[in-house]
């Protein structure tokens, strides 16, 4: 049965701060956010990313301190990803194998630092750590080859799960990995460690500011289409989160965020699993370009779109506004 006006005035609901604070339908927390970070060799390093502006590289004592900072503003997780040394990349990736790699030192320096009282995500990809930037092993027509890949990725997520890391991430999108890397993690003494499987990830334009992070940009042949998913494509990303549920995610990704929410709403009304996003780079930079060009106000851009993930479904966003957005919830 539906009212009509002047029975039912909407707005009454809406005209004092108490009351929209009393109606409203979904909550922003810094709980709600993992803060991507990436990590750089030296010590005392910060450096600055020319396409991320207010976005650093912080060597292996940075991080820790960053994690500190993430303790203390409320924000319960953050996302490692490394800016691998040139001398250290090769076609095979073989750092990403390394127990002394910036991955696992940043890993153990965040649990010295912090105890369990952060969360610890790890990427599970071999674009940080290859010659050509590709996120698996090549072959000679240079084809991103899917179970050789795979093979590589267990080793790198047991490496990674041996240094401490709470949440296995894998962003490569190659077939299989999700069970392959339960079975390892479980035949090895990891039962408890999360997977939150990068389940709908597209071959997206907005992923530019990430590759000059890592350094894999000017390094990528090609690109990544014949693995990571046609933005044209929603019905296959329903079948992508099906096969990593049913091989052991605890939780999924969408990825990029904003201009997938419609993929965030169907993924959590289908399944109804932890649903994340991530707000990529060329979101994060997006924003700040509107605010240097005085098109918009920071605090005003980066709250209302976190809510929109929130409204869409999801359980978290990873966010490079994650510390800032944390102070403004906080204040």
């Amino acid at each position: 049965m539906s009212s009509t006006y002047p029975n039912l005035r909407l707005r009454r609901t809406r005209a004092t701060s108490w009351s929209r604070a009393l109606h409203r339908e979904n909550v922003l927390t810094p709980a709600d956010m993992i803060w991507p970070l990436f990590v750089t060799q030296g010590e005392g390093q910060e450096e600055p990313i020319a396409t991320l502006p207010g976005v650093s590289r912080w060597s292996v004592d940075g991080i820790a301190a960053r994690a500190r900072e993430a303790v203390a503003l409320g924000v319960p997780c953050v996302a490692l990803f490394p800016n691998t040394p040139a001398d250290k990349r090769s076609d095979d990736g073989a750092e990403a194998l390394n127990p002394d790699n910036l991955m696992c030192r940043a890993i153990k320096a965040i649990r010295d630092a912090c105890g369990e009282d952060i969360g610890i995500l790890t990427d599970v990809a071999l674009d940080p750590y290859t010659a050509h930037g590709q996120d698996g092993l090549i072959d000679e027509a240079g084809y991103v080859t899917n179970d050789d890949t795979v093979a590589v990725l267990v080793d790198q997520a047991l490496n990674q799960a041996e240094a401490g890391a709470d949440i296995i991430a894998p962003s490569d999108m190659m077939d299989g990995r999700v069970q392959a890397i339960r079975i390892a993690l479980e035949m090895n003494g990891h039962p408890n460690v999360q997977i939150m499987s990068y389940a709908a990830k597209y071959a997206s334009a907005f992923y530019g500011p990430f590759r000059d992070a890592v350094g894999s940009r000017g390094r990528l042949k090609g690109d990544k289409k014949t693995y990571q998913m046609d933005p044209a494509n929603g019905e296959e990303a329903l079948r992508e989160v099906e096969l990593d549920l049913a091989e052991g995610a605890d939780s999924v990704m969408v990825k990029p965020g904003l201009p997938y929410l419609d993929i965030v709403r169907r993924v959590k009304e289908q399944f109804e699993v932890p649903v994340f996003a991530y707000q990529v780079s060329g979101e994060y930079a997006m924003i700040e370009s509107a605010v240097a060009a005085g098109a918009g106000d920071r605090d005003a851009l980066v709250l209302e779109t976190l809510m929109a993930f929130k409204r869409a479904g999801c359980s978290g966003v990873l966010t490079y506004h994650a510390a800032h957005a944390a102070r403004l919830l906080n204040a």
